[in-house]
């Protein structure tokens, strides 16, 4: 199964990337598909790419649900290193 988990963009990076914070992991994500987004909002990630701007209160909503789940919790990884 695949979702799209909500990221808070930390910064933004050349190229239309961001670097984003997921329950304290760090990605570096393509914003192609959102370019409006900005440092402070939270998007919805999906296989590397940000495909929605949400609000910070439904950000907050999934990832406490997610946090109630550990097993969810545990697939948020950092990506290896290339």
């Amino acid at each position: 199964m695949c979702l799209a988990i909500p990221a808070k963009i930390t910064e933004l990076d050349e190229g239309n990337m961001a670097t984003v914070d997921i329950l304290g992991v760090t990605r570096s994500i393509s914003i192609d598909l959102t370019p409006q987004a900005t440092v402070g909002d939270y998007v919805l990630v999906h296989a590397g790419f940000a495909i929605e701007v949400v609000s910070e209160q439904a950000a907050n909503e999934t990832l406490d649900l997610i946090r109630q789940f550990p097993e969810f919790a545990e697939d948020v990884q950092p990506a290896p290193a290339v």
